[in-house]
């Protein structure tokens, strides 16, 4: 780009921060100059030709993928486009008179509210899936493929599956094995990894990273470059595979549910990131490995506190530290905040039972080693607890379907109160995202000591309408 040219198209700064922005540092005001628009030499992202088509083929390659779409509205924007497409591409859909409504998609029962979202723009019902296994300190574990396969068997209508792999505490699927039934039935498999950016690019690597979704045999992975990747927040991509998805669908939707006119700061951090990858790939997950290898090694001396061992590669993500406090007399919270507060050290999130800690490739030995001091040091003192926080393994009875329930009528009760009533509402907490209440859900005496458990713990949840602790819900 010509810094003499003259900008007579958007944006509106045209380039000059300096004229009216005194206040702004140094480095924002360089941000502001590379802020441009779908100028002559800019690629278009909706329409790849140029530096952004290398970029795409470069992310395809990286990480297995027959085709990839760089995205600037994070893995949100990919996930609605993503059902979209699947729900347009399958069989069922070809023959139907409306091929954007009915049908089911079968998802993890922990899935994002995105995945509800997409479903319920789509005309799907959502369908969950059982959590494999949970652990003591309330962190839910991957899908079984037994569940897959009871579940598909159940439910004639599914456009496609939803998994949710890794989860937010990184915690993985069978994606091999689920791929394997899912398309023995003709449907498409989406992985929602999200939290799996990093994942395959150290595929020997037992004890630290599993594989990535795209080459175990997801038809559609969408990843988060952001979370765990050194690139702007809201990047990520989409990754296609297989014959079950055309990738032109795919990108069609993408242009349904992406800005027309995205940040060229952000797609060039995506850009930058890949180029890092594949330059310095493996020296730095080679370290990255070395790191976290010694961080659980010290850690493991912890009395009070704990931190999760996901075993393998195989079923969970070592870079996800999951802080366990069930067995302490301070819940995540107060973990969360004696942290911030003392050691001025800020986790990702924090639960009744736990707290996480995000890692990456740009930690360091000095972080990693600064996190598991303050660790130690808080464990000598506080006192052992002995609490059990209970994790929902089956999926909660149904009255109605979503898409029923968001129709109805209701009133509002407490939430402590609503046993037996239908949710009209979801019910979540923010960080993850995840729904502890879906509507059209009959609240049982699991979801109420959930919310209640969020709430001892000082943790906010937050509702479709704002009002908790009261719930939109229906007597039946």
């Amino acid at each position: 780009m010509r810094h003499k040219m003259l900008p007579m198209h958007m944006p509106g700064h045209k380039r000059r921060p300096d004229e009216f922005f005194n206040t702004l540092p140094p480095e924002l005001k360089r941000v502001f100059a590379l802020d441009i628009t779908e100028i002559h030499g800019a690629d278009n992202l909706h329409d790849m030709r140029g530096e952004l088509l290398n970029t795409a083929r470069l992310a395809a390659r990286l990480y297995g993928a027959g085709a990839a779409f760089p995205m600037i509205n994070g893995s949100t924007g990919g996930i609605l486009a993503a059902v979209r497409a699947v729900t347009k591409a399958s069989k069922s859909a070809k023959k139907s008179a409306n091929p954007m409504g009915g049908g089911s998609l079968i998802i993890s029962r922990a899935s994002h509210r995105s995945v509800y979202n997409a479903a319920e723009l789509c005309g799907l019902e959502p369908v969950g899936l059982a959590d494999e296994r949970g652990y003591p300190c309330g962190v839910s574990g991957g899908t079984h493929p037994d569940s897959v396969r009871r579940t598909l068997d159940a439910v004639p209508d599914a456009r496609g599956v939803l998994i949710t792999s890794p989860t937010y505490e990184g915690l993985v699927s069978d994606i091999a094995a689920i791929a394997e039934l899912v398309h023995a039935r003709g449907l498409p498999l989406i992985v929602d990894a999200a939290h799996g950016a990093h994942l395959g690019f150290m595929p020997e690597a037992e004890d630290a990273f599993p594989q990535n979704a795209s080459r175990l045999g997801a038809d559609i992975e969408i990843v988060s470059l952001h979370k765990t990747l050194p690139a702007l927040t809201q990047t990520a991509l989409a990754l296609v595979s297989g014959g079950l998805i055309d990738p032109r669908d795919m990108e069609r939707e993408l242009r349904v549910f992406e800005s027309s006119s995205p940040s060229y700061v952000l797609l060039e951090s995506i850009t930058a990131c890949l180029r890092l990858l594949e330059s310095r790939g493996a020296e730095l997950f080679t370290k990255y490995r070395e790191l976290l290898r010694v961080f659980y090694e010290k850690t493991r001396k912890m009395n009070a506190l704990g931190v999760l061992d996901k075993g393998s590669s195989r079923e969970g993500d070592a870079g996800k530290i999951v802080i366990t406090t069930h067995g302490a007399a301070i819940n995540g919270r107060e973990l969360s905040d004696i942290l911030r507060d003392k050691y001025e050290i800020e986790l990702e999130m924090a639960a009744p039972g736990y707290a996480l800690a995000m890692t990456s490739i740009f930690d360091t030995e000095e972080t990693l080693g600064r996190l598991a001091d303050a660790l130690l040091d808080i464990d000598k003192s506080i006192q052992r607890g002995g609490r059990h926080i209970k994790t929902r393994r089956d999926t909660p009875r149904r009255a109605v379907g979503v898409a029923v329930a968001r129709e109805l009528s209701g009133e509002r009760a407490p939430i402590d109160a609503s046993a037996g009533m239908t949710a009209l509402e979801y019910i979540w907490a923010y960080p993850p995202g995840v729904p502890i209440i879906v509507p059209g859900e009959i609240i049982d005496d699991d979801a109420i000591n959930a919310a209640r458990e969020y709430r001892d713990a000082g943790i906010a949840l937050q509702s479709d309408n704002g009002e908790l602790p009261l719930i939109y819900a229906r007597r039946e």
